[in-house]
């Protein structure tokens, strides 16, 4: 294996046939699929080149505040797109960005403290772009049981609230299971690690050349900072805004 782990041009371009497989079956089922999936494999090219310059630019200046600012741009595109999943969430912008921001903070800064990364552009960003969109994942499916466990719920939290419980209370369990819906996947992912399949880092820390044994080690810190990130999100996010769903009298809207 080449440890320089170079591509050439061609085969890149003769691996985008692969893309013609996706819109074979979306075209034979009738999914309706063939322009989302164009659109999306045109953004990503788009997306990645750019951001692949910026990052090239970022790792050779090499200033703490480019990246500081760059993690900052990354959590703000984060809230906004966890919050689309938050539609009818009061203020769901502002829970999204204190509850990732919070949540990549205090992961990172253990990280940091710990020695396991340096605050290095090269180390940030790409380790700080992986706990943020997995927290903004996490945001939005805590966001969608939240709307449908108190739509589904009403009359039960409706009873409470008759019965002289405040509005924690009347909530807990929703915000609980709401809680646990954000955070399974990244369990889940924990369960099959190894087995299933090798995780992304793993994967292309031993393309590059790196021995298996050292790139498993970042994939177990990978493993712990997501688990992390993804609690104090969730967490952050259910409890920030399930008061939303209730006015100022504690009567459910």
């Amino acid at each position: 294996m080449n440890s320089n782990a170079n591509m050439n041009t061609y085969s890149l371009l003769f691996s985008s046939s692969l893309i013609i497989i996706s819109i074979f079956f979306s075209y034979k089922e009738k999914l309706g699929l063939e322009k989302e999936t164009l659109i999306g494999v045109i953004r990503a090219i788009v997306q990645l080149t750019l951001v692949g310059y910026v990052l090239d630019l970022i790792f050779n200046i090499e200033n703490p505040i480019y990246t500081t600012l760059l993690l900052l741009f990354m959590t703000l595109n984060a809230s906004y797109n966890a919050g689309k999943r938050g539609t009818g969430i009061k203020s769901k912008f502002i829970i999204s960005f204190l509850s990732i921001f919070l949540g990549a903070f205090i992961t990172l800064s253990i990280l940091l403290l710990a020695g396991t990364i340096k605050y290095e552009p090269s180390q940030m960003i790409p380790v700080g772009g992986m706990i943020i969109s997995n927290a903004m994942i996490a945001i939005g499916l805590c966001y969608k049981q939240l709307l449908g466990n108190f739509k589904n719920k009403r009359e039960e939290v409706e009873a409470k609230l008759a019965l002289g419980a405040d509005i924690k209370i009347s909530s807990v369990e929703i915000i609980r299971d709401s809680i646990k819906t954000g955070m399974m996947p990244t369990i889940d992912s924990m369960k099959t690690l190894g087995i299933v399949a090798l995780p992304g880092m793993m994967t292309g820390l031993i393309l590059a050349g790196t021995s298996p044994v050292e790139a498993i080690k970042f994939q177990l810190m990978v493993t712990f900072m997501m688990l992390s990130t993804t609690s104090i999100s969730s967490y952050l996010a259910c409890y920030l805004a399930y008061r939303g769903f209730f006015n100022e009298r504690k009567q459910l809207l």
